[in-house]
């Protein structure tokens, strides 16, 4: 929280993606063992329990806590014109070195279940990471209708929830405000670079630590 009534925000759709990657390819790394082990299943066998387990576990976590989601962005807030906007590398490096252990033993008791029923246990890692993807590019489809972006205070989320128990509500900003783009992503650098030349006073500042 800042002085004087300011506050710290974060993307909300860059915390939900920020595990996307990376668990992404720590599934894919975890069920690459199949390809040569057999396991207890067989290859086959293991291949179709996978290809199911990818897609219930990316439902799961793209539809999980849809409601909270979608109540806050309807009950969102004006940001104040002095709050800050973290920037997306802050939010991303925050949430992952919140997560690094618990990342290691997901990766662990991934490729552990892969050696027993090949592709499974990465295909359900990866499947989360792309759950996680998936839940953001809905949430930017949102931003993008109402040509405004979500955030969230940082003291609120924490180290990386933007619905906890902590969290109040969120804040909503012009679709240019931040380093980020509708969704989470990374702006274009053709777009970043025509939103330094203007001479239009951002509603928000932004910071990078």
């Amino acid at each position: 929280m800042g002085r004087g009534g300011q506050q710290s925000l974060a993307r909300v759709t860059v915390i939900v993606r920020a595990g996307a990657v990376p668990m992404w390819w720590l599934g894919v790394v975890a069920a690459a063992p199949g390809v040569l082990i057999p396991g207890l299943t067989g290859r086959r066998a293991g291949l179709c329990a996978g290809a199911a387990v990818f897609v219930l576990s990316a439902a799961a976590v793209a539809l999980g806590r849809r409601r909270r989601y979608d109540g806050w962005a309807e009950a969102a807030s004006r940001a104040g014109k002095f709050d800050y906007l973290q920037d997306r590398a802050v939010t991303l490096r925050v949430w992952r070195r919140a997560r690094v252990w618990w990342l290691a033993g997901g990766f662990l008791a991934a490729a552990a279940v892969s050696f027993a029923v090949p592709f499974a246990g990465g295909a359900a890692l990866a499947g989360a990471g792309a759950g996680l993807w998936l839940k953001a590019v809905l949430l930017g489809r949102r931003e993008r209708a109402g040509e405004e972006l979500l955030w969230v205070r940082t003291d609120w989320a924490g180290r990386g929830s933007p619905v906890g128990g902590k969290v109040k509500g969120f804040r909503t900003t012009g679709a240019e405000a931040g380093d980020a783009a509708p969704g989470g992503a990374r702006r274009p650098r053709e777009k970043a670079g025509r939103r330094e030349r203007t001479s239009v006073t951002p509603p928000v500042r932004s910071r990078s630590s």
